[in-house]
């Protein structure tokens, strides 16, 4: 029997009470499938399936096509129980609630057989008085899981129509998301597996008190001048009685309250409020920028001098805003923090799981860590998943990166029922209510990709198949309640702050032949990879915002191994066509690497020379999108990670090894970088500048062929503006080439500062395979415990060092080398120097 953990707080007053918390959790839980015998033991927070792989009843569900062997799960109802003991103690309380912080989805919740709670809604928590149900000793807890598929059907069958999916499977099963307030990319999506889920899959506890408790405890910015802060606590109180109380703040461990004053509570729900001033404040900034102050602040209720109840959180102060300003290029949108404007850098990011409690912490600080190390200051929270759990956003707290959080909306219309607007209101408020203290969170986007969606093919299909004027009018009627009305009221009662921008991709003169003048808003440009239009549009299709984009790869061998066995080790088996989700996606990956490469025989260089086509189209993007500041301000490719082994657009996969992207677009978000770009008959050499002083610089810029030999070389100091993008040199390619071989030379660009170089980059004039690249020796040399020295004789393109089942091994990693160059890089695990295997582009089967 697992242990009760019970946390007892003694009440400063002369009750014989005890104020108690039960994790339920902690319990011993069992779970059946409905009218089996058997009951298992589950554990919680958890999901069926999981509980079904620890007990030995399914195989992995990620193991080569074991994921349409288990679709019959979604189909079933589940029941979990677990038994509670409870002392006389707890009862004394005035209030004893249960609480659940997620219920995935269709729940009915049993305590000794009294039903407590209905749930439908993934995204919400559910609580429940439970004080007159419970009793001293054994009490019995249930939870019945509807099939959330079952669950729904009578809802679809009963509009009479679907509503619009973006989805080409026309199934209803297929289709039943749109009704559900649950996670999208459970039911399938173009990079994850359809596992649809059931579950007690957040924590769950009791929690009972006396007179009153402090629910919620909102810091309020109302302005910063300089280092002065205008600031109000909103303290939201639950009461079992009336009367008049102290309320006092303390800030970061302060023994003395930054105010005290005399208060009403009223018996039930109260919001208490005080206003303060924080002067010499320092500020909250985003990566790069500065530091990433945040200020501890705690509540406190008082009835004389008996403390009643507290309540901590943590709050950075900042300014931030969307610009939209309009101009003759257009109108801007753009992310001016602490009254600076800043070029946002980033990706898209989306769940680490298709079982949610089952990532760790660890995970976590990984791709937030690698968000820091790569440069970025921003990631997009994308509508398909689900509100992320705590740790997420303190962890961009604590790191500076922004989120552009979309509400849990994607790729769809929804059906037009109260009860189902109800439940988005309640889902938008908790959520607004329990994120509105973190600084990290930039804005709030209602959804992604609906209002293009309504503009595409996806909703011509539903007009001429499944709708009646007046039912495509009610569920038109229905998105502008939710995206224009619903949302934005939520925000404005909750959370008033922050800026609420309706859909994303939200442009002018979008279509899906993807044009390339986007003069307003943010853009998901597809053309290439949707469009197979070549790597090179990305120069010509620019937004104020480019909010997506993106280019698939294969994980690399050793992840391919974790779900597949060497008879799988083509593109085409079965097994890695069942972790390719893009209907499209290989045909579209050997359709970009035969304009760009030799297509490799062998699969594993297959897999590396996908990983570099990925890796080179994506830092083409980002260099034209930083190139175009200060009219593009933005730009966030789709996407940083995945939710299992999958060929996907992420820059690593889900075991957080980082693919040949990830490291390119370390470099890509320097703070400063030199982009050499063709326009016309000239190469333009552009440096870019994040920072927010003038710069001086010396550019080196040599014409190298292949061998090492220096055909040409000019130098130039200059002085690098501040947040700009400015054209330091521009060559004349003729007379730069004139009488040389350019299948066998290339440019090579730096930026120093004190001889120091800041940054460098590279320009081919022919794409890798119309190249003739030399025979290379790679010189790998042990510096020390954590050191090597890599040396290359002749220009060695691409370089990759790999440790066998090691992850992320080298502080950089699929890198060129030119001639005669050592580059030094840090091992970051222990390592014997004859296991380091290396393997360029010349060594390509």
């Amino acid at each position: 029997m697992k242990k009760i953990i019970m946390f007892l707080f003694v009440l400063a007053t002369a009750s014989d009470c005890f104020s108690q918390t039960i994790d339920l959790c902690e319990l011993q839980w069992q779970f059946h499938k409905l009218n089996e015998a058997q009951w298992l033991p589950a554990t919680v927070p958890g999901t069926v399936h999981t509980d079904l792989l620890a007990n030995k009843k399914i195989e992995d569900p990620f193991y080569r096509d074991n994921e349409k062997k288990l679709q019959w799960i979604e189909k079933e109802d589940w029941e979990y129980k677990t038994e509670i003991t409870i002392d006389q103690n707890l009862l004394k309380n005035d209030a004893v609630e249960m609480v659940f912080e997620g219920l995935d989805t269709y729940a009915d919740v049993y305590l000794n057989d009294k039903k407590i709670i209905i749930a439908d809604n993934m995204f919400r928590s559910w609580k429940a008085d439970v004080k007159p149900i419970l009793q001293v000793g054994k009490n019995q807890l249930r939870i019945y899981f509807h099939s959330p598929i079952n669950f729904v059907m009578p809802i679809y069958n009963s509009l009479g129509y679907a509503v619009p999916v973006s989805n080409n499977d026309m199934t209803s099963e297929a289709r039943v998301s749109a009704y559900s307030r649950k996670a999208g990319y459970h039911f399938g999506w173009d990079w994850g597996p359809r596992f649809v889920t059931s579950g007690i899959w957040r924590p769950a506890y009791i929690k009972s008190w006396n007179k009153l408790t402090i629910d919620d405890l909102f810091i309020k910015q109302f302005s910063v001048d300089g280092t002065d802060a205008k600031m109000e606590a909103q303290v939201t109180v639950k009461s079992t009685a009336e009367g008049i109380k102290t309320l006092q703040l303390f800030i970061d461990g302060s023994k003395t309250p930054t105010f005290s004053k005399s208060v009403f509570v009223q018996k039930g729900n109260n919001v208490l409020q005080a206003a303060f001033d924080m002067n010499n404040v320092e500020l909250w900034w985003p990566n790069g920028m500065g530091n990433h102050k945040m200020y501890q602040f705690k509540a406190v209720l008082f009835d004389n001098q008996n403390e009643l109840a507290t309540k901590e959180v943590k709050r950075g102060i900042r300014t931030i805003e969307v610009v939209q300003e309009s101009s003759d290029k257009g109108k801007s949108f753009a992310f001016k923090v602490n009254g600076k404007m800043v070029f946002m850098k980033g990706a898209n990011y989306i769940p680490q799981d298709n079982f949610i409690p089952r990532v760790t912490t660890a995970q976590y600080e990984h791709i937030i860590n690698t968000a820091v190390e790569c440069n970025m200051n921003m990631l997009r929270l994308w509508g398909g998943g689900f509100y992320e759990n705590d740790i997420f956003y303190n962890l961009c707290d604590e790191k500076g990166i922004l989120i552009w959080h979309d509400f849990m909306f994607a790729c769809s219309l929804y059906p037009p029922t109260e009860n189902f607007k109800k439940s988005v209101y309640e889902e938008a408020k908790e959520n607004i209510i329990r994120l509105r203290n973190h600084p990290s969170i930039a804005m709030w986007c209602g959804n992604n990709e609906i209002t293009q969606f309504m503009n595409e093919k996806y909703w011509g299909q539903f007009k001429q198949k499944w709708r009646t004027p007046t039912d495509s009018l009610e569920t038109i009627a229905t998105y502008d309640h939710i995206f224009h009305e619903i949302l934005p009221a939520a925000l404005k009662a909750y959370d008033d702050e922050k800026f609420y921008w309706s859909s994303s991709p939200n442009t002018t003169n979008y279509s899906h032949d993807f044009p390339s003048q986007h003069v307003t808003g943010d853009l998901h440009y597809w053309g290439v990879w949707h469009g197979k239009q070549p790597f090179e549009k990305f120069n010509d299709n620019l937004a104020p915002f480019m909010s997506e984009y993106g280019f698939q790869s294969f994980p690399e061998l050793e992840t391919v191994k974790t779900f597949a066995i060497p008879t799988d080790y083509n593109i085409d088996s079965n097994v890695m066509k069942g972790h390719q989700k893009s209907g499209i996606g290989n045909q579209t990956i050997a359709f970009y690497m035969k304009d760009m490469f030799n297509v490799p025989a062998k699969f594993e260089d297959f897999l590396y020379v996908g990983q570099i086509l990925q890796s080179e189209g994506i830092r083409m993007a980002i260099e034209a999108h930083r190139r175009a500041k200060p009219f593009c301000m933005g730009t966030l490719y789709w996407q940083i990670n995945d939710c299992w082994p999958v060929a996907s657009w992420s820059s690593m996969d889900n075991y957080g090894r980082w693919k040949a992207l990830q490291y390119n677009v370390k470099k890509a978000y320097q703070s400063i970088i030199v982009s050499p770009f063709r326009e016309n008959e000239n190469i333009n050499i552009y440096a870019v500048s994040d920072e927010y002083n003038g710069t001086t610089v010396k550019a080196q810029i040599r014409l190298l062929d292949f061998n090492g030999k220096v055909i040409r070389n000019e130098e130039k100091s200059l002085d690098l503006p501040e947040n700009s993008s400015t054209v330091i040199y521009s060559l004349k390619e003729k007379e730069w080439v004139s009488g040389v071989d350019t299948n066998s030379t290339f440019i090579h660009v730096r930026l120093l500062q004190n001889d120091k170089e800041l940054c460098q980059n590279t320009f081919f004039f022919k794409n890798p395979k119309n190249t003739i690249l030399p025979k290379v020796k790679i010189t790998v040399k042990q510096i020390d415990t954590e050191h090597i020295a890599v040396t290359a004789d002749k220009l060695a393109r691409f370089v990759w060092l790999y440790l066998p089942k090691k992850v992320n091994a080298f502080s950089d990693n699929y890198f060129d080398l030119l001639p005669g160059e050592t580059k030094v890089l840090k091992v970051n695990t222990l390592f014997k120097l004859k296991d380091i295997k290396t393997k360029s582009l010349i060594d390509v089967k």
